[in-house]
């Protein structure tokens, strides 16, 4: 299973998995364009009770280790403190970074780059102080609406969760299709449980900080094969740290935002999600999820549904 690529190996794997051009020169939206009319329809038919599971973290609004930029929550009007114009109700605000290890969020595409370009060949430059003028969030506006499919390593692995630094290979995504008896197919999320939150909270912050459990480069080839739509996990998708210097410190992120055109969900909470899953014996379902529509935004803070 261990494989290990020079950086020459890792360069001529990024470009076998090319999106680049597949949708026309100036696409922005990447591997969304595998979620059609008809997918969004057949994953509305897989709901049957219509249970619902948030796949999201509370907004982390209280300063971590892993979360050196927490989410800033101020009240600017409330109940127990005057105001000029009376006491007619409350308001706040609030403002979050949503990249890093402590927020569920959306990556865009423009939030990596490779050899100077983001997907489909643009340019790093169409960002700048403004934002993203190419591969925006908001090239997600109309929501993320799909079939969604978890595949729970720690499971057909037998333990509590993916020791972190631990690769996951597509051997492991094979065993975990068979095991739960679902397959990957083209337009849909995939979800990978790493367990990662079960081990926070069993020892800390500092059991994952240096370290995560995540997808090994040698899994590219297989997301590109099986045409996944949005790859997402309760990590960042890759397993750190890896021996690859920048810019491919970094493949699967590279691999899927700059190749692919995959969008990355990041953080996601799974565990309340596998638990149903294991329940049901069911790991496919509707999967919905809508960013904020932020023009020029690099990613969205995301709270992702999944409804059986």
């Amino acid at each position: 299973m261990a494989v290990t690529y020079t950086t020459t190996q890792i360069a001529d794997l990024l470009e076998s998995v090319s999106n680049w051009g597949r949708w026309g020169k100036d696409d922005q939206r990447g591997a969304l364009n595998y979620i059609t009319n008809e997918k969004r329809a057949a994953a509305a038919r897989l709901v049957q009770t219509g249970e619902t599971i948030s796949l999201s973290l509370p907004l982390a609004t209280r300063p971590a280790s892993d979360n050196p930029t927490p989410v800033t929550h101020l009240m600017i009007r409330s109940g127990n403190v005057g105001h000029p114009l009376g006491s007619w109700g409350c308001a706040d605000y609030f403002a979050i970074e949503p990249h890093g290890l402590a927020t569920t969020h959306l990556d865009a595409l423009c939030h990596h780059f490779y050899r100077g370009k983001m997907y489909n060949d643009f340019d790093h430059t169409e960002v700048d102080f403004q934002g993203a003028h190419k591969c925006a969030i908001d090239v997600a506006r109309m929501g993320v609406i799909s079939r969604g499919v978890l595949l729970d390593i720690p499971k057909i692995r037998h333990t509590e969760w993916v020791e972190p630094g631990d690769a996951i290979y597509p051997e492991d995504l094979e065993a975990a299709e068979r095991d739960h008896r679902v397959q990957v197919a083209e337009g849909d999320v995939l979800l990978v449980r790493t367990g990662r939150f079960k081990l926070r909270r069993a020892k800390g912050v500092r059991a994952i900080l240096s370290s995560m459990p995540g997808l090994h480069a040698s899994c590219l080839k297989w997301l590109f094969d099986r045409k996944v739509a949005v790859l997402g996990s309760d990590a960042v998708s890759d397993v750190l740290p890896t021996t690859y210097d920048p810019p491919l410190k970094m493949p699967i992120h590279t691999g899927t935002l700059v190749m692919m055109g995959v969008h990355l969900l990041d953080n996601a909470d799974l565990e309340t999600l596998a638990e149903k899953c294991a329940l049901d014996s069911r790991y496919a379902f509707m999967f919905n999820l809508l960013p904020l529509v932020l023009e020029r935004g690099t990613g969205s803070p995301a709270n992702p549904i999944a409804l059986f």
